[in-house]
Formats: C-alpha cells, sequence, structure tokens
C-alpha cells in the first residue's frame, strides 16, 4: 500500500509530549502499523506499560479502502472505516450503531515524528481529545501506545519483557552515544590535522630564510606580491614598516613537522 508506507514502522512513545483528558500518561509505550501483504489490510498495535509498570496490550486489524467495514470488537464498535487522506495522514473512524464513537488521526510531522490524535466520548458522554508524539524506531518493544485503544489486557509476559528490553535499550543506547561521541571526537581530530596540513602547506611556499625550531613562536606573513613570508619577528615588533601587506598568524613549529595556529 503506497500511502500507508510512511506509516509501516514500530513508532515509541514520548510519554512527555503527550496530553491525555482521558486516562494517565504512560509511562512508555510502542505504536506499530504493518501491513497484510497482497491487501488493503493494516494491523495496529497497542502496548504500553503505565506508571505503575503494569503492561497492557491490543491490536486490532482494518481494511484500509476507504468503505465502511465490520469491525470485530462489537465492545467497541461494529463499524470502521480507514482511509488516507494524503501521504503525511492517515484517518480511522470507529463507529456504533451509525454514530462515530472514536476518532483515530495519524499525522507524519515535518521532523518525521508521528502524532496520534484520539477523539471520543467519555462514559457521561463528554468529549474529550487525547494526543500522543512518537518517534521511528529499529528495535520493537513489546509495549505502547494508546490509553483509550481497542481491547486491552494486563500480561506478566509484557511486564518481564518491559524491564529486560528497557534494560538492553538503555545499555544499547549508551553504548552508541559513547560511539558518535567518539566518531564526532575523531572527526573534530580530521579536521584540525587537515587545518594543520594547509597552514603547512602555505609556510613551506613561503620565503624561508633560517631553520625553524621545534617549539618555538613564529609570525607568518602576506608580502604585497601575494607570497608569504616566515619571520622571528613580531607584527609588534615590525611597526608600521614590516615588508608585508597583512599579518596572517603566529604559528608554532610541531614535533611532526606541521604547523598549528597560536
Amino acid at each position: 500500500m503506497v500511502q500507508a508506507y510512511n506509516f509501516l514502522a514500530s513508532w515509541q512513545l514520548f510519554p512527555e509530549k503527550g496530553t491525555y483528558e482521558l486516562g494517565e500518561r504512560p509511562k512508555s509505550g510502542i505504536y506499530k502499523i504493518e501491513s497484510v501483504k497482497d491487501t488493503k489490510q493494516l494491523i495496529i498495535h497497542h502496548n504500553w506499560v503505565s506508571l505503575e509498570n503494569t503492561a497492557f496490550a491490543s491490536s486490532y486489524t482494518i481494511n484500509a479502502d476507504g468503505d465502511l467495514n465490520d469491525f470485530n470488537n462489537l465492545e467497541l464498535a461494529d463499524k470502521v472505516q480507514a482511509l488516507f487522506p494524503d501521504s503525511i495522514s492517515f484517518e480511522i473512524h470507529f463507529y456504533k450503531k451509525g454514530e462515530v464513537v472514536l476518532h483515530i488521526v495519524h499525522e507524519i510531522m515535518p521532523n518525521g515524528y508521528l502524532r496520534v490524535t484520539q477523539q471520543g466520548n467519555r462514559e457521561d458522554g463528554t468529549a474529550y481529545t487525547n494526543a500522543e508524539m512518537y518517534h521511528k524506531q529499529l528495535s520493537v518493544l513489546p509495549y505502547s501506545a494508546s490509553v483509550s485503544g481497542a481491547v486491552i489486557k494486563a500480561t506478566e509476559e509484557g511486564v518481564i519483557k518491559h524491564k529486560a528490553l528497557t534494560a538492553m535499550e538503555e545499555q544499547t543506547n549508551m553504548q552508541l552515544d559513547q560511539i558518535r561521541k567518539q566518531i564526532e571526537l575523531l572527526a573534530l581530530q580530521a579536521h584540525e590535522i587537515q587545518k594543520r596540513k594547509e597552514l603547512s602547506m602555505m609556510i613551506y611556499q613561503a620565503k624561508l630564510s633560517f631553520k625553524p625550531n621545534i617549539g618555538q613562536t613564529y609570525y607568518l606573513y602576506e608580502k604585497n606580491d601575494d607570497s608569504c613570508m616566515l619571520s622571528l619577528v613580531s607584527p609588534k615588533e615590525w611597526g608600521n614598516s614590516g615588508p608585508f601587506k597583512k599579518f596572517v598568524s603566529a604559528v608554532q613549529l610541531l614535533a611532526d613537522h606541521t604547523w598549528k595556529e597560536l
């Protein structure tokens, strides 16, 4: 299903980014959407963990063809309609006795996150809106999403998996963060080496009338003919009479015979 492509993934909940007019904010969650091969059917899984560490799970199958179809969970609805207004939005309407009892809107945000908005009525007939934000993830944890989804059941297995996989997520995220920092450090070091190389090429092409010593400070100038000159004399010592167009930088020779800017 081409229109569903952007949604087919496992999405991890940002609990702190949600707003809940019905039910309490969950501790963590996953919202998974998958397609059934060679059909227009979608399977939507809801798994989430409460602040009290109780795990819940539910799933249902719908035909995403825009038609009004029978729904197999009569406690929630007897009919369901799923449609794609465009490639970044996906709506599900649940009907009971001809009236909409739950309206779910999925939206792909400009930053790539998935926003799921649920609108329905409480038992007293008053309206509520819950909004949740998700990011696409690679690993799949067995808990997630919606406080007001269809048929949710607490499972001991879900709690066990939640604890183990949460620990796994924390460890792998920490390791990935360490690798990311190492990559950033290596990139910074490579940038510094490239700068030293470019500066060294400039200096070795400059006019040099003495043998420079490692660790000593020298001064690089650009002359009126655009060539460079390395000198022991600082700009302050030259005053206004120096044989150069402009001062480039104070530099120092390192042990590997590259130069660094001071």
